[in-house]
């Protein structure tokens, strides 16, 4: 018998496993690689990305995580606002200031900068809502987090808004991988909190691509990694856990004291069947929304607009925001060396027009985009593209979230549940959720370590 089976092998599972690599583990993954939608892969000097590319700092689960593993982290360097709407692209001074340089009719800069005004305020608000109080479980700050105007949609919260108005919001608001009308309100204000205090959340890049980080802690489970094992049913036993998997055409079945299930809610709910009934109905009631992104791998030798940018947006575009994923290397290098590497990204409506077309026509619009962004010619300088559908995408915060948050918390058997599903963070929440997983497992396990023959045919007090 294991001591703890994880079910998933991404950063949410990996980040347990590396916290739980000195007992008797196992990692079920139903992919083909590690990672989950962490992938990146390298090419020469840069790497090419296609899922989480920036990650929390200092005093945070990441940054204990990536200090422990010994991998490199360094704060984004670059532009981490900039803008290109109507043939505008604006690449210094405060987003504040945006909609005054954008060109746009009078109607909707009206209506933009009233709007604007409206969640300002609330961003004030926010910005003292999520500040960590003097001895507070980490636990009660995320139901706070949850709870800010979770009544309603950013849609209803701003109101219906001209054109351009509408389509500025969209990119920060989008990130969510939900569109306006489906996303929580809070969670709306709560990313332009992020965009307006540049510095704070997820800020840091992993020197080498994010894949730098899982392989790095799979690497520390030598063979306990299985891949290509899809997990069909999760049951618990007396004082056990049985799991039951296919992989490579046939069943299988692991027991163990324990078990972690890193996994989307979504396969959560289908695979865990005898959880709770509440747990798996909230589980059950997470929502998704999905993404489509590309990579570019570039060959120009001449210095390029977006040399000094990170991020930007693109409102009225195939993608919400294009990512200089080769800013790390342009911040360190002396002078301007070749090349280049470009991630695209569309959430949500924009992913839903994108996944049913052809890797090919998904390119061909992406590179005529690019080409209106970053400079006429971009195209001509790709050597290499690629395309990820994410169906799954990312969870988003939908109006009522708040509420589902006490059941999916809640420990009360031998199955601890970690992902980014259960917090606002994404990959912050991922490791954090981990962790927690990981605590909950080894207290079970050293507590019956503890107990006498006697007591362990007692009963299961779980």
């Amino acid at each position: 018998m294991k001591d703890v089976v994880i079910v998933g092998g991404g950063l949410a599972g990996l980040s347990a496993g590396w916290r739980l690599r000195h007992w008797d583990t196992l990692v079920l993954e139903a992919g083909s690689r590690v990672g989950g939608r962490i992938r990146s892969e390298r090419r020469g000097r840069y790497w090419l990305n296609w899922g989480g590319h920036v990650f929390a700092g200092p005093g945070t689960a990441t940054d204990a995580l990536l200090t422990e593993a010994g991998v490199a982290a360094a704060k984004v360097p670059g532009q981490l606002a900039g803008l290109s709407m109507n043939g505008k692209l604006l690449l210094d001074g405060h987003v504040a200031t945006y909609p005054f340089r954008v060109p746009m009719p009078l109607a909707s800069r009206i209506a933009l900068l009233k709007a604007g005004l409206k969640v300002g305020t609330r961003v004030a608000e926010y910005a003292k809502l999520v500040r960590q109080r003097p001895g507070e479980e980490p636990a009660t700050r995320q139901q706070r987090i949850y709870d800010f105007e979770n009544h309603r949609s950013f849609r209803d919260f701003v109101g219906e808004l001209p054109e351009d108005a509408e389509a500025l919001f969209r990119p920060t608001v989008t990130r969510s991988a939900a569109d306006p009308r489906e996303l929580g309100a809070g969670a709306g204000i709560g990313y332009f909190s992020l965009v307006l205090n540049i510095g704070q959340g997820l800020n840091r890049g992993i020197i080498g691509g994010p894949s730098t980080l899982t392989e790095s802690l799979a690497a520390a489970l030598p063979g306990r990694v299985r891949l290509g094992a899809a997990v069909t049913e999760i049951v618990h036993k007396r004082r056990s856990v049985v799991v039951r998997y296919r992989q490579d055409g046939a069943d299988h079945e692991v027991e163990a004291r324990c078990v972690v299930l890193a996994t989307p809610a979504t396969t959560a709910y289908r695979v865990a069947v005898d959880l709770p009934a509440d747990i798996r109905d909230a589980l059950g009631q997470v929502r998704y929304g999905p993404y489509v992104s590309a990579a570019f791998l570039t060959d120009e030798t001449a210095p390029r607009p977006w040399d000094r940018a990170y991020a930007i947006a693109t409102p009225k575009r195939s993608f919400n925001i294009a990512l200089n994923q080769s800013s790390a290397v342009r911040a360190t290098e002396r002078e301007r060396l070749p090349g280049s590497s470009i991630m695209t990204f569309s959430p949500a409506s924009l992913a839903r027009g994108l996944l049913e077309k052809s890797d090919e026509e998904i390119l061909r619009t992406y590179t005529g985009d690019l080409d209106q962004v970053l400079g006429a010619g971009f195209g001509g300088s790709v050597v290499e593209a690629q395309v990820q559908r994410w169906e799954t995408g990312a969870p988003y915060c939908f109006p009522g979230r708040g509420a589902l948050q006490p059941a999916l918390t809640r420990r009360d058997s031998r199955v601890f549940l970690a992902g980014d599903y259960l917090g606002t963070l994404y990959t912050e929440t991922a490791v954090q959720t981990g962790f927690s997983a990981a605590q909950e497992a080894v207290s079970l396990l050293a507590t019956e370590r503890q107990q006498s023959p006697a007591r362990l045919t007692a009963g299961d007090p779980r």
